[in-house]
């Protein structure tokens, strides 16, 4: 009995262990994912430079990740956690419509502009990987969802849905990370264009008298 209750502490602390370990691999791989794809670009981030820089086999990336497009979605939410994103739940509860108008604005403008350069190759990457690109599109069609979900809690944003439907492209247009990088590369500075961003925001959604 007494054997049997030594071994069934020993599993649970076993699991514990693995699972530490898997978590800590899971940061490496990500980590080195980052480096590599900033230092080189995409070409050159393959399953074997990440085993190499991450000290892992590639059957464990595989395990953990699937595929290199399945690390590179991974990347991007790990970045959009880094970046504050968690932010936009307290936002999409505000009551107060111009706070949930400015928060919107701020929250992509703050995510844009801690990582730019990163983030820009990242869309490059979309736009020439087919799978890459659609989980890139995903992330897309759900900030256009929450733009709508403002612009029904601003005055008169849903009585008419040609006014809608247009003040749902302008927010969704003004927050994205297109508009942004523009922004900034005119500005020289990702500060400068986050403030602009908001600026923009509050006029083109400027109560009507």
């Amino acid at each position: 009995m007494a054997k049997e209750k030594s071994g069934s502490c020993k599993r649970p602390y076993a699991l514990g262990r693995r699972l530490e370990l898997s978590d800590h691999k899971r940061t490496a791989i990500l980590a080195a994912a980052r480096t590599q794809l900033a230092a080189n670009g995409y070409l050159q981030l393959t399953m074997d430079t990440l085993a190499r820089e991450s000290e892992v086999t590639r059957q464990t990336i595989h395990n953990l990740f699937g595929t290199k497009a399945g690390v590179l979605e991974a990347l991007f939410d790990q970045l959009a956690l880094d970046g504050g994103m968690e932010r936009m739940r307290n936002v999409m509860q505000q009551t107060n419509t111009e706070s949930m108008l400015a928060g919107f604005a701020e929250v992509f403008a703050d995510f844009w502009s801690r990582d730019r350069l990163l983030i820009r190759r990242i869309h490059g990457i979309a736009a020439i990987d087919p799978e890459f690109g659609a989980a890139v599109e995903a992330r897309n069609r759900r900030r256009k969802m929450a733009a709508a979900r403002v612009v029904d809690q601003l005055r008169d944003g849903g009585r008419d849905p040609e006014n809608r439907t247009q003040r749902i492209a302008t927010l969704y247009a003004l927050t994205s990370f297109e508009f942004f990088d523009a922004l900034a590369e005119a500005c020289g500075d990702v500060k400068d264009a986050a403030n602009s961003v908001l600026v923009l925001v509050r006029k083109a959604f400027a109560s009507k008298p």
